[in-house]
C-alpha cells in the first residue's frame, strides 16, 4: 500500500464505521490525482465501498449477519452537503427516525436543502435534497433543525409526554441549552414544546 493510501485509511479508521465521505474531505491535506487513486484502490480492495457517484463509506459490519450493514443514509447526505457547500437538514420521516420517535425505515429520506433539488438512489433507498428557504435550514445547530423538523412531521395533536421525554431523553441538558437558544424563531407551538423538552419555563 502506497504511503498516501495509508495516511488516508487512517484517517477513515478514525472516523469509524458507517463514515460516508468524499474527496473533498481530503483535499486539505493531499493532492487530487493521490486522493482519487487512493480511494479507487481502497474500494477494490473492499476496504471502503461506493455508495453513489463520488460517495464513499467504511461500512458498518453485522457479526450476526455476517456481512455489510446498508450505508446510514444520513452519513450520505452530510458527506453529499459537505461536497457541495450545502446547509441541509432532515425533514419528516428522516427527522423522527433520526431522534428515535420512529422505528421504521423511510424509503425515502428527505433532506431540506440551501442547494438545488437533487435525488440520489442508495441501495434500496432514496436520498432526496429539496430547495427550502434559507430561514427554514438555517439553525446553527444540527440538533435544532432534527427537534424542529420532528415535532414539524408529528403535528402539535401527536405530541404527547411520551415525545417529550424521548426527546429529552436523546438530546441532555448541553444540547438543551443551545437548542433553546438557536430555535427561538420557531413556530409558537413547535418552540412551546422544545421548551417544556428543556425543562424552561414559560
Amino acid at each position: 500500500m502506497q504511503p498516501i493510501d495509508q495516511k488516508i485509511l487512517s484517517r477513515i479508521y478514525g472516523r469509524g464505521r458507517g463514515w460516508a465521505f468524499t474527496k473533498i474531505d481530503f483535499v486539505a491535506e493531499f493532492g487530487e490525482v493521490n486522493i482519487h487513486q487512493a480511494l479507487s484502490s481502497l474500494a477494490r480492495a473492499g476496504t471502503i465501498r461506493r455508495v453513489c457517484h463520488g460517495v464513499y463509506d467504511y461500512p458498518r459490519y453485522s457479526e450476526l449477519l455476517g456481512q455489510a450493514l446498508s450505508p446510514d443514509i444520513d452519513q450520505v447526505a452530510q458527506a453529499l452537503a459537505r461536497k457541495f457547500n450545502w446547509r441541509i437538514q432532515p425533514s419528516g420521516d428522516a427527522a423522527l427516525n433520526l431522534l428515535g420517535l420512529s422505528t421504521q425505515v423511510p424509503g425515502r429520506w428527505v433532506y431540506l436543502s440551501d442547494g438545488p433539488s437533487r435525488q440520489y438512489e442508495i441501495g434500496k433507498h432514496t436520498l432526496a435534497f429539496r430547495k427550502s428557504a434559507l430561514k427554514d435550514a438555517g439553525f446553527k445547530y444540527r440538533e435544532s433543525a432534527l427537534v424542529v423538523q420532528a415535532l414539524r412531521a408529528l403535528g402539535k395533536e401527536h405530541v404527547d409526554a411520551a415525545v417529550i421525554k424521548s426527546i429529552r431523553q436523546q438530546l441532555g441538558p448541553t444540547h438543551c441549552a443551545r437548542i433553546l437558544k438557536d430555535t427561538r424563531a420557531a413556530t409558537g407551538w413547535i418552540y412551546q414544546i422544545i421548551k417544556q423538552v428543556c425543562g424552561a419555563p414559560d
